[in-house]
C-alpha cells in the first residue's frame, strides 16, 4: 500500500526525470521489482483450477496464492506513478490504489450478498496491521537494539483517528442493543452507517490534508526523496489496468469458493474474512514494513502499518457501505459485539505501546500475543450476528 506521504516542498507534476524508458526495460524491472513475483506462476493455474471446477479448496487457495504477488505489482505500479507526480496528487493515487485489492474483493463479496465476509475482511485488515504487523517490526527491528524511537506526534494522531474508527462501530453497536423494535433497529442502523460513512471519508479527505500540507513535517519520507521512476508511464498506467483487471477475475473465483472452503475444512466464514483474506492484499507491504524496521527506519515501519489501518477504517470500509448502498446491498457499520469489543481493546494496546515514541522486542510480543489470541478466539467463536442492517 501507501508509505508516510513526503514534504509538501515538490511541484504538482513532481521533478525532472531521466530519458525515456523503453517497453521491454520497464517490463524486465516490473517482473524483478519484487521476490513474490516468482508466485505469478499461481496465476494461470488458478484460473485453470477455476475453469476447470476444481474442488473449493483448491479453487480457493490456488487464487489466493495468485493475488498476492498481483497485490504487490499493484502496488509498484501506483509508486512508479506517483514518482512522476507531486505529493498531492501521490496522495491520490495512494488513497485510491492503495487499498485496491481489498476494495475490489470487498466488492465482489458485496455484489454477492456475502456482507459478513466484507465486514470481517475489513475488520481483519485493521487487527493485522495493527497487531500482527506491528508486532513483528517491534520484535525484529528491536532484536539487535535496546529500543527504537518514532515521531510520536504522527503515531498518536494516527492512533486518535483509529479510536474514532473504534467510535463509528461501537454506536452502531449501542443504536442496535437500545432500539425499542426490530424494524427500528433495522432501519436506524442502516441510516446511521450511511451517514457516518460519509463522514469517515470526509475526515480521511481531511486527513490527508493534515499531512501534506499543515502538519507534512511529521511524515516526512525517511527514504532517498530523489527516487526517480524506473519504468515509462504508459507502462506503469498499462500495469495498473491489467493487474486490476485480472485482480477482479481472481476475487471472482476467490469469493465464489468461500462457501465450499467453508464446509470443506469446517470454519467459519468470518474467520476466512478476519484471519485469511487480509492476507491476500497485504502480504508483500507487510514484509516491506518489517524490512523498515529491521533497517531501523521506525517512522516509515510505523507510518506504513498504522496508516494501512487508517485507510481500512477511514476510507475502504465506508466506501464500501456506500457501494451496498448504491447497489442495494445493506452493508452496515454494525459489528457483532464481540468483533467491536476486541477492536476497541486492540486499538487500546496499541495506544498504550506507542505513547511513548518507542519501542522494543517485548513490546512486539506483546502484540504478537495479542494477535494469537484474537485468531485463536474468531477461530473458536461461533457465526457472528453482525451484517447487515438486521441484528440478533
Amino acid at each position: 500500500m501507501n508509505k508516510p506521504f513526503a514534504n509538501e516542498s515538490q511541484p504538482l507534476l513532481g521533478h525532472d526525470r531521466p530519458a525515456k524508458i523503453d517497453f521491454w526495460t520497464s517490463f524486465k524491472v516490473t517482473m524483478l521489482s519484487s521476490r513474490f513475483n516468482v508466485l505469478l506462476v499461481f496465476v494461470p493455474l488458478a484460473i485453470l483450477a477455476s475453469l476447470s471446477n476444481a474442488s473449493a479448496p483448491w479453487v480457493f487457495s490456488l487464487n489466493f496464492l495468485a493475488i498476492i504477488p498481483l497485490a504487490k505489482l499493484l502496488g509498484f505500479a501506483t509508486e512508479e506513478i506517483a514518482l512522476r507526480c507531486g505529493s498531492t496528487l501521490s496522495a491520490l493515487l495512494n488513497a485510491t490504489f492503495g487499498n485496491a485489492v481489498e476494495l475490489i474483493l470487498g466488492m465482489v463479496a458485496l455484489k454477492e450478498g456475502l456482507i459478513r465476509v466484507v465486514q470481517a475482511s475489513c475488520l481483519g485488515s485493521i487487527l493485522s496491521n495493527l497487531l500482527l504487523v506491528l508486532g513483528f517490526c517491534f520484535l525484529l527491528g528491536g532484536a539487535s537494539r535496546s529500543e527504537q524511537s518514532f515521531n510520536i506526534t504522527a503515531a498518536q494522531t494516527s492512533s486518535s483517528l483509529l479510536a474514532l474508527t473504534t467510535l463509528s462501530l461501537l454506536v452502531p453497536a449501542a443504536f442496535s442493543a437500545t432500539a425499542e423494535t426490530e424494524e427500528d433497529a433495522v432501519v436506524g442502523v442502516l441510516n446511521l452507517s450511511h451517514g457516518t460513512a460519509l463522514i469517515l471519508m470526509l475526515v480521511y479527505i481531511l486527513f490527508l490534508f493534515f499531512q501534506l500540507k499543515t502538519h507534512s513535517h511529521l511524515y516526512e519520507d525517511e527514504e532517498d526523496d530523489d527516487e526517480l521512476p524506473s519504468t515509462s508511464l504508459f507502462f506503469s498506467c498499462l500495469t495498473l489496468v491489467v493487474v486490476a483487471a485480472v485482480v477482479s477475475v481472481h476475487a471472482e473465483f476467490l469469493v465464489g469458493a468461500i462457501e465450499g472452503v467453508v464446509l470443506s475444512w469446517g470454519i467459519d466464514e468470518t474467520f476466512v474474512g478476519i484471519i485469511l483474506l487480509p492476507i491476500v492484499g497485504n502480504a508483500a507491504e507487510h514484509v516491506s514494513a518489517v524490512t523498515f524496521a529491521m533497517k531501523n527506519k521506525m517512522n516509515l515501519s510505523v507510518g506504513i502499518a498504522v496508516s494501512s489501518s487508517l485507510q481500512i477504517g477511514l476510507f475502504v470500509t465506508p466506501a464500501l457501505v456506500i457501494t451496498g448502498w448504491a447497489i442495494g446491498q445493506p452493508m452496515t457499520l454494525f459489528f457483532d459485539d464481540f468483533e467491536t469489543v476486541i477492536l476497541f481493546a486492540s486499538v487500546l494496546i496499541v495506544n498504550y505501546l506507542i505513547q511513548d515514541g518507542r519501542s522494543n522486542w517485548l513490546e512486539g510480543i506483546l502484540l504478537l500475543s495479542s494477535y494469537a489470541i484474537v485468531s485463536l478466539a474468531f477461530y473458536c467463536h461461533p457465526t457472528g450476528t453482525g451484517g447487515g442492517a438486521g441484528h440478533s
